[in-house]
């Protein structure tokens, strides 16, 4: 768990029961990426990761204490009152305990999807796992095991071997998509559109929203 900085011991409690999460922030927005690409979508960014990618672009959430801790019930009430898909990402969101968020989601009818690196075991009630997993911190086995969609980002050549090995270890039925890392999207896309067409099992994954500029 989380070290919370100058939290009351009720305060920890309730982040261990995951009552109250560092919550970055949340938004109503389309889905820009991925299998669900174009779908209406709440996104729940949790503070807090420890996997350290150096292409990151969103480092503002590695250090969980720079973010308010949020009531969970309030933050359910605000994110099924706008959408039924409702994804919960970081951050590495499964740095915290998702039980309490995820069984108050369903209560509303929500769908969970959740964006993770898989380096920490799950926790929660999750209807879809986008699993991205990161050479620094290698997934767990139950997350491979879980993983619907994996969603390996191409930085440099070596990041397609990277890619062939985790798709060894997700199960038969995930969807395999590739996305360059959008600073080198010039150089990688041609490459990645011609690794693509020579191994058809994977798809691309174009980052939508960057184009249509929304969050």
């Amino acid at each position: 768990m989380i070290p919370i900085a100058s939290t009351t011991t009720e305060q920890q409690t309730l982040v261990q029961e995951g009552k109250l999460l560092a919550v970055m922030e949340h938004f109503y927005t389309l889905q820009g990426e991925g299998a669900y690409t174009g779908v209406a979508t709440y996104f729940i960014r949790l503070g807090g990761c420890d996997v350290g990618c150096h292409w990151c672009d969103v480092k503002d959430s590695w250090d969980a204490d720079k973010h308010p801790l949020t009531d969970v019930d309030e933050l359910v009430d605000i994110a099924t009152a706008q959408a039924k898909t409702i994804v919960i990402t970081g951050g590495e969101p499964l740095m915290w305990n998702l039980d309490y968020l995820t069984q108050k989601l369903h209560e509303k009818g929500a769908r969970i999807h959740i964006e993770t690196s898989g380096a920490y075991s799950l926790s929660g009630e999750l209807d879809w796992v986008c699993l991205s997993p990161k050479k620094t911190m290698l997934p767990k086995d139950d997350v491979y095991a879980a993983a619907h969609e994996l969603k390996c980002i191409i930085y440099n050549h070596h990041d397609f071997v990277f890619a062939e090995e985790q798709a060894e270890r997700v199960g038969s039925d995930c969807v395999l998509y590739l996305q360059t890392e959008w600073g080198k999207r010039d150089l990688n896309l041609p490459l990645i559109i011609e690794y693509i067409k020579a191994n058809p099992k994977w798809r691309y994954s174009l980052q939508t929203h960057k184009y249509l500029d929304i969050p």
